[in-house]
């Protein structure tokens, strides 16, 4: 879907034990989301729809590429990713006829809140769902790419503006109007270039100075980052600060991380198999 370009440019107690054992885990899962944030931000934490966003934004125009026609998939997947992330959600497991991670479905874990309107509206659809869809499928269904006329009801709309106005309630982004000769449009110039630029300083040293080569090994977020950042076709607005040297370095690991096989790294670590699948996705597309 997208390129990377080089620089030419069971008993009643068990049962409640089992309860018990879910909620520990989703607490868990919750705080290592915690952790895995509170290095890159003291006070200001992000989505990955977010970072996402604020890394395809043109700073003081406060829109992105009018060609770029791959971010609003990349938040869609963001999103599953996200969720995943938060106990919310998983793949099926495996079996002899669903192996493959395109396979499988998408499953319920727990529908509490997560406290974002974007992640508990999905929530709900997926909870609604039967039979239940694949990783593609949402992705499409939630974009709207389907001829399926009843199932339009699942598409999220509006996604760019409601992250927008997340960010602007962050404190990382404003709201203007600016005109356009035939109609007017509400953009968001970065505010907080220091956030912005924390961001893209995380993903470049994470291909550069902490490259580590070996995805398994890499913090969770800034993988899934990575992979959405390629198939939101913004990886070129990460690099492109670098000196031609060091931008071709992180462009080629990029390129040798986002082709390795899914189906093979989903396999090596459960908490990583969401975003290998929307990896996977994107790939078909």
């Amino acid at each position: 879907m997208t390129t990377l370009t080089h620089r030419t440019r069971r008993t009643e107690v068990s049962k409640n034990s089992e309860k018990k054992v879910e909620s520990e885990e989703d607490t868990n899962q919750e705080r290592s989301l915690d952790n895995e944030d509170s290095g890159d931000s003291k006070d200001i934490r992000l989505t990955l729809m977010e970072e996402v966003l604020l890394l395809g934004l043109k700073d003081k125009e406060g829109y992105t590429s009018f060609w770029n026609d791959c971010i609003s998939s990349g938040l869609r997947g963001g999103i599953l990713i996200e969720l995943a992330m938060r106990g919310r959600i998983y793949l099926e497991p495996p079996t002899l006829r669903k192996k493959r991670l395109l396979d499988r479905k998408v499953l319920l874990k727990s529908d509490s809140p997560t406290g974002d309107v974007l992640l508990d509206e999905t929530l709900k659809h997926i909870k609604a769902t039967e039979p239940t869809e694949t990783v593609q499928t949402w992705i499409e269904l939630l974009t709207g790419e389907t001829w399926n006329p009843f199932k339009l009801q699942y598409q999220l709309r509006n996604v760019r503006e409601r992250i927008a106005k997340n960010l602007v309630e962050k404190g990382i982004l404003t709201t203007e109007k600016q005109n356009f000769l035939l109609f007017d449009m509400t953009t968001h110039p970065v505010t907080n270039v220091t956030e912005k630029q924390r961001l893209v300083k995380k993903l470049q040293d994470s291909v550069l100075e902490r490259w580590v080569n070996d995805p398994q090994r890499m913090d969770r977020r800034t993988l899934a980052l990575l992979v959405l950042a390629h198939s939101s076709d913004i990886l070129e607005n990460v690099f492109s600060s670098l000196t031609d040297d060091k931008y071709d370095v992180a462009m080629n690991r990029a390129k040798d991380l986002v082709e390795q096989d899914p189906e093979v790294e989903g396999t090596k670590h459960s908490a990583t198999e969401m975003i290998w699948a929307v990896l996977a996705a994107f790939n078909k597309s």
